[in-house]
């Protein structure tokens, strides 16, 4: 499997080796002194030491293993410190959504007066962002597609309700996307992350926003997961399956550009009220979610169920219900902990996130009571 190198939206080195790229990258740009920002279960493993261990002489690196669960405020001015502290040049993001999220704002944290949340776009008085050190980005998961979008998603300390910093300027310099950084993976990171990466292109696909490239990008990465996202699971070192399940992240980021649905608001408020994993919220929810939808975009649905290869098979949602039972995600919100008197506040914040705005089919206070019942 041999590198390609191309920008849509910013540099990305896609295939084997492409972490040992970045030792290299970083001296010839003049850097001297980075930062990693990773997860505390990364920083235990072989894989950071690994990589490590490509960086080379002529680097001074310093680590901020302060990630944990789903990403805070509080966690992103801890790595500002330690990058004060270090006298970083720049970061290195390497790890899983958590870690790419704080990785992004790190530096701007640190050479900015303020803040994390006042950065973030709906702040009462939002600050801007001007310069930030260089920045780029290695994904260890493949699901959220941090690693190429432009916005940062924290969590507020106090309410655990989760806040968008967004900015082209937060967005990775170079990515090196290495398929052989997946294989530790255990199979239930890589259900939960690769229903991410599907529930990222089919949102953004259904939105009614017009955006045709978006559309292309997001209906291609859905035929890509549909057909790797078994096999990573079942076979972790299947390199060409780890591969596609890393670009279909990186296209499901990108297409959501466009915008997402009540998919992401129901899981947004599973994240703040349960500290539910972010992928494995949305795979709970997509099945619903998307019946609720259906009749909203049956064109739509149509071609889901065509790329999928479930055309003359119950459809899309049917296809969903079995490739989910398939890779082992759990059956239901009470499976996993949800009890019945949460979900008042669960819908509470459900309707308050942006995120349904785009939703195919309008979805009001009602419905995500019943869409929450249904999962449960």
């Amino acid at each position: 499997m041999s590198l390609a190198h191309f920008s849509f939206p910013t540099t990305i080195h896609f295939g084997v080796g492409a972490r040992k790229l970045v030792g290299v990258h970083l001296r010839d740009h003049g850097f001297r002194r980075p930062l990693i920002v990773t997860d505390r279960a990364l920083a235990t493993l072989p894989v950071l030491q690994e990589f490590m261990s490509h960086l080379h002489t002529g680097l001074d690196v310093g680590v901020f293993e302060g990630v944990f669960g789903n990403p805070t405020a509080s966690q992103a001015m801890a790595g500002a410190a330690a990058f004060k502290a270090h006298r970083a040049d720049c970061v290195i993001g390497f790890g899983g959504g958590a870690a790419l999220d704080v990785a992004k704002v790190v530096g701007v944290l640190a050479t900015h007066d303020g803040e994390a949340l006042e950065f973030a776009w709906d702040h009462p008085q939002v600050r801007s962002i001007g310069e930030v050190p260089y920045f780029v980005a290695l994904p260890t998961t493949s699901g959220t597609g941090s690693e190429v979008g432009r916005s940062s998603v924290l969590s507020d300390d106090a309410s655990h309700v989760k806040r968008v910093i967004f900015s082209p300027k937060i967005l990775a310099k170079v990515v090196f996307a290495d398929p052989e950084l997946t294989f530790g993976l255990p199979a239930h990171i890589t259900a939960a992350t690769g229903m991410d990466a599907l529930t990222h292109n089919v949102e953004s696909y259904l939105s009614p926003a017009y955006h045709p490239l978006c559309d292309g990008i997001a209906l291609e990465g859905t035929r890509i997961a549909a057909r790797a996202l078994v096999t990573a699971v079942q076979e972790p070192r299947n390199l060409q399956a780890r591969a596609d399940m890393m670009m279909a992240s990186m296209m499901g980021a990108i297409a959501f550009q466009k915008d997402l649905g009540a998919v992401h608001s129901c899981a947004h408020a599973l994240g703040a009220v349960c500290d539910l994993h972010h992928g494995l919220a949305n795979a709970l929810m997509i099945e619903p979610v998307m019946r609720f939808n259906q009749d909203a975009a049956p064109q739509k649905f149509a071609e889901l169920a065509h790329v999928v290869g479930a055309a003359g098979s119950g459809g899309f949602v049917a296809w969903l219900g079995r490739i989910k039972q398939t890779i082992g995600i759990a059956p239901s919100l009470a499976s996993v902990g949800v009890q019945r008197q949460q979900l008042e506040r669960l819908v509470d914040i459900a309707v308050k996130d942006i995120c349904h705005q785009t939703n195919p089919r309008p979805c009001a206070r009602a419905d995500f009571e019943r869409l929450f019942m249904e999962a449960m």
